[in-house]
């Protein structure tokens, strides 16, 4: 799966693991502590901050490790993250927010909106001496459904699955959109004139999708993207710590980035990606990402799965209908979409990824749980069933990576959901 093949912090050995934060009745979660401490202690990452909600009440929230393990700052619960993809899911609600209101129809043709996405082409043949290609026409334009469940054939620049992308998106500036400059308006248009890889609808292929719906956003709003998230997301959830550029105050309880280097942790401080700054949050002239930008806490973003697990109600205040969460939470590749660089059994909403009944056997988690994650591993799932949201969040960069920090984790919360003495049973 593309966002898990991402890279975590790694972490420092350490004997003493500083651990910040509180929990309600800790006995009872003392197998998360330990993995958490382990995880540390065997260098495999440098901090974590967890934090689990059941039944909107916090039944656990702390932080392990280092915030930057050169000045030795201790992770806290507030501290601030990179969280890359799992921005998808609030741009996806955003937008659908928008077509509550009559902006749009989810089949009908982005070209309506931003006409150089009409006529779209699909690769053919790629020349690796100067990355020049060929293409012949897609089977049919692409809609804004494609974008919400990734089947438009749009991938990813420097890390798409099939390599004659990278050099594609590379030869013609297409950018990530982590810590990317630019203008939204222009990196879409840009895109917009590049080879799809496939026929619109025909797989799910992981890309920059949701940085069209961004884009869309403004177009259907008339405002900036960050303006709407603002107004109509952060501010009625009190996400006061969500941002695609941090405010100056709160630069310094940004997470840094580490590597795992000949099995060293180091501090990352080159450029990323297509030669971003590692610390882009507290840069200006960063277009905002709808489909990779926002930094937040665990915090702030317990409070948006809180808006979906309540069905669209946030603090008896209704911010988006039940019934548009329900279509969300629906699976969107049939079985004729073929799964690029997922499970075979994969499934997926409008935004985020689900576990349906088709791929139980693969999840501990319940029946219609919804989940992603994010670029520098971080991690989220809500889970309906047993009321239950849950964040682990670092912050590590490529090429290395302990993505198996997420399902280690989670399998410790759930089996102390199954123990006789937790009140979260």
């Amino acid at each position: 799966m593309f966002t898990y093949t991402f890279t975590l912090i790694m972490a420092l050995a350490i004997t003493g693991i500083p651990i910040q934060g509180q929990t309600t009745k800790t006995e009872k979660y003392e197998r998360i502590d330990k993995i958490a401490e382990q995880l540390v202690d065997q260098n495999k990452i440098a901090g974590a901050s967890i934090l689990l909600l059941k039944n909107n009440k916090v039944i656990y929230n702390k932080a392990f490790g280092f915030a930057d393990i050169e000045t030795t700052k201790q992770m806290q619960t507030n501290s601030i993250f990179r969280i890359a993809s799992q921005t998808k899911a609030i741009t996806s609600v955003a937008a659908m927010m928008l077509f509550e209101e009559g902006k749009f129809l989810l089949d009908e043709p982005v070209s309506k909106y931003i006409p150089t996405f009409k006529n779209p082409k699909v690769l053919v043949s790629f020349n690796s001496k100067d990355s020049s290609y060929t293409t012949k026409p897609a089977s049919r334009e692409i809609t804004i459904r494609d974008l919400f469940r990734h089947t438009s054939g749009i991938t990813y620049p420097v890390f798409s699955i099939d390599e004659r992308f990278n050099a594609i998106y590379a030869k013609a500036g297409i950018a990530t959109g982590i810590g990317s400059k630019g203008i939204l308006k222009q990196e879409i248009i840009k895109l917009s004139h590049m080879p799809l890889l496939h026929n619109p609808g025909e797989a799910f292929t992981y890309g920059l999708n949701t940085d069209v719906l961004g884009y869309l956003i403004e177009i259907w709003s008339g405002k900036k993207l960050d303006v709407f998230l603002k107004e109509r997301i952060f501010e009625p959830l009190d996400m006061n710590d969500t941002y695609f550029s941090l405010p100056k105050e709160k630069e310094n309880r940004l997470v840094s980035v580490f590597q795992n280097t000949n099995t060293k942790l180091e501090k990352v401080k080159t450029p990323i990606y297509e030669g971003n700054e590692i610390n882009y949050p507290a840069f200006k002239g960063v277009y905002a990402s709808g489909g990779a930008g926002l930094s937040s806490t665990t915090a702030d973003y317990s409070k948006f799965l809180q808006l979906l697990l309540n069905k669209g109600v946030y603090n008896n205040t209704r911010l988006i209908g039940q019934k548009t969460i329900a279509l969300m939470m629906e699976n969107q590749l049939n079985d004729k979409v073929k799964i690029n660089g997922m499970d075979e059994d994969f499934q997926f909403g409008l935004g985020f990824g689900l576990v349906t009944e088709k791929n139980k056997y693969l999840y501990l988690s319940s029946v219609g749980t919804f989940y992603w994650g994010g670029a520098f591993n971080t991690h989220y799932w809500a889970d309906p069933k047993e009321g239950l949201i849950g964040l682990i969040f670092t912050q590590e960069y490529m090429p290395e990576s302990y993505w198996d920090l997420g399902l280690l984790i989670k399998n410790a919360i759930y089996s102390s959901l199954n123990s006789k003495s937790n009140e979260a049973k």
